[in-house]
């Protein structure tokens, strides 16, 4: 768990992408994003949930960075909401805050 933590704690993202997902937070609905963004049929752990949006948030940063065709902003919001969410829900503490901007 501290580790997931960790990881959250040093990324380093545009302000922009930050910003919105921030704000995001209030329409952040589990059973309906996590299901779609994850395409799984029943909800993981917390923990479990927030690996796995870690591993798809790295895949849209590199595509973002490599200036990838495919990559969709919207997307990457989407993810960063969740995995602050589930954060959130991991260390019973907010950690949108914790996230620094590049």
């Amino acid at each position: 768990m501290t580790d997931q933590i960790d990881q959250m704690a040093q990324l380093r993202r545009p302000k922009l992408l930050i910003r919105a997902a921030r704000f995001g937070q209030r329409d952040y609905d589990r059973n309906r994003d996590l299901r779609r963004l994850l395409a799984l049929r029943d909800l993981p752990r917390p923990e479990a949930a927030l690996q796995a949006l870690m591993d798809e948030e790295a895949g849209l940063e590199q595509a973002r960075r490599n200036g990838a065709a495919a990559y969709s902003f919207l997307r990457h919001i989407e993810v960063l909401i969740a995995m602050m969410a589930e954060a959130r829900m991991v260390a019973r503490k907010p950690m949108a805050d914790q996230i620094r901007v590049a």
